[in-house]
């Protein structure tokens, strides 16, 4: 089991509490985000994105203003997806020039949820100071989260610079990797105490300081819950590609979130060819569910396969029943309360079968090698029917639905089965 999440500051991102537990707030779940790779200029691909990312389950969704052309279609982007119903808050990622743009760009500005600073490129020498007190003082007039957010690919030089000479003479200097830790955190909390400083509100602010190796970013995130009450934002920076990056981002924050330390996660992704973006935004619900730290939508219990399961029928039912049923949650979320939690398990022989598939809420044992060609279907335990034939997969989700609307409509806006958009899965050729 989890630690108690550790209690800070809540902030308010848009409609979505982040952190809590102090000042007479209640902790808010640990809130999931994303982020766009389209040309912010491009207000409709953007929208699409955002859109497709809201509705796998992002709860905040950052997109890019890097440019005039970019902050001057926010607002349109922002009007776009509530024109589609789609309220998710938008974090605005500044660098270099997010001083000018907040400006010259009010739109902008009003219709962003938070601002994303990394005080590592908002200016050199007297310039840094100016110009992120114009970012602050802009998040102070429009009443906007702000994340003090710190990259170690962009640490700001300056400082380091002084870090490592004060260092040098220390009787006993940190080592390289901590002193740099060391860096981050620093920069993190004096920029958070500049902002204060300027007048933004301690709960107008989040906290990150992102590296690519999981064992530096354990280290600076439970020195930085140590020291500081704001709410963090998890993320292990440049995670990369396929496995590795879901490998690397799973032991870091699961590390981390062991502890109770962190409020909102980004998994960071590198997307693999014409693969869909919202990839990190699954991975980062799987980890807080698989943890047992939030539930977003009911997942399937399916055994590896052997010997005794030749064949790739139950592969394919169990991968297809959790498309559907993750197809279904942006439909299911409002008209059933509770079905996030539901437990479905496609097993693929005799052995495990009927005993995973009793504990679940919906289960089924399909035939291994040289078994009898029947399926038992167990319900909360109990065997309901056995399937056979050629419709085995499209009777099987039937049963799944029937016992969604049976026992998740009560206490959610059950709507009548002609207004839902059920997607049905593919037949599995037995």
């Amino acid at each position: 089991m989890q630690n108690k999440a550790r209690n800070t500051l809540q902030v308010m991102v848009g409609h979505v509490p982040v952190g809590g537990g102090l000042l007479d707030t209640l902790p808010a779940p640990v809130v999931v985000q994303s982020m766009t790779n389209t040309d912010t200029a491009d207000a409709e691909a953007t929208i699409k994105q955002v859109y497709e990312l809201w509705q796998a389950g992002s709860e905040v969704v950052r997109i890019t203003v890097n440019s005039p052309e970019a902050a001057a279609q926010v607002g349109n982007i922002r009007r776009g997806l509530d024109k589609l119903g789609c309220n998710v808050p938008l974090v605005g990622d500044f660098h270099y020039n997010g001083h000018k743009l907040l400006a010259q760009y009010p739109d902008c500005a009003e219709s962003l949820s938070k601002y994303r600073i990394n005080p590592g490129n908002v200016g050199k020498g007297s310039k840094r100071d100016e110009q992120f007190a114009a970012m602050i003082e802009a998040a102070i007039q429009y009443k906007k989260a702000v994340r003090i957010g710190v990259n170690w690919g962009s640490l700001d030089q300056a400082k380091m610079a002084q870090m490592m000479d004060d260092n040098a003479k220390l009787a006993e200097p940190l080592t390289a990797d901590a002193l740099m830790r060391e860096a981050l955190i620093q920069s993190a909390l004096e920029s958070a105490e500049q902002a204060v400083a300027l007048g933004l509100s301690p709960n107008q602010i989040i906290i990150s300081c992102k590296v690519s190796d999981v064992q530096d970013l354990v280290k600076v995130y439970t020195e930085l819950a140590s020291r500081s009450d704001y709410p963090l934002h998890l993320g292990l920076t440049e995670a990369g590609m396929g496995s590795k990056g879901i490998v690397a981002s799973t032991a870091a924050l699961a590390l981390l979130l062991q502890q109770g330390i962190g409020n909102t996660i980004r998994v960071s992704l590198t997307p693999e060819p014409n693969e869909s973006r919202t990839k990190e935004v699954v991975v980062a619900q799987e980890i807080l569910q698989t943890m047992g730290i939030r539930s977003f939508t009911p997942l399937v219990t399916a055994c590896p396969g052997c010997g005794r399961t030749t064949s790739t029928y139950f592969q394919e039912l169990a991968m297809q029943i959790q498309t559907y049923l993750r197809n279904q949650m942006p439909i299911w979320r409002d008209a059933y309360a509770g079905v996030e939690n539901m437990s479905v398990a496609v097993m693929g022989c005799v052995v495990n079968g009927p005993g995973e598939s009793k504990l679940a809420n919906v289960g089924i044992s399909l035939p291994g090698t040289g078994e009898v060609p029947v399926a038992p279907v167990f319900v909360d335990g109990e065997k309901t029917v056995t399937l056979k034939g050629d419709h085995i997969a499209e009777e099987f989700q039937a049963i799944v639905e029937a016992y969604v609307q049976k026992n998740y409509a009560e206490g959610g806006n059950l709507r009548p089965a002609s207004a839902q958009k059920i997607i049905p899965i593919q037949a599995v050729n037995s």
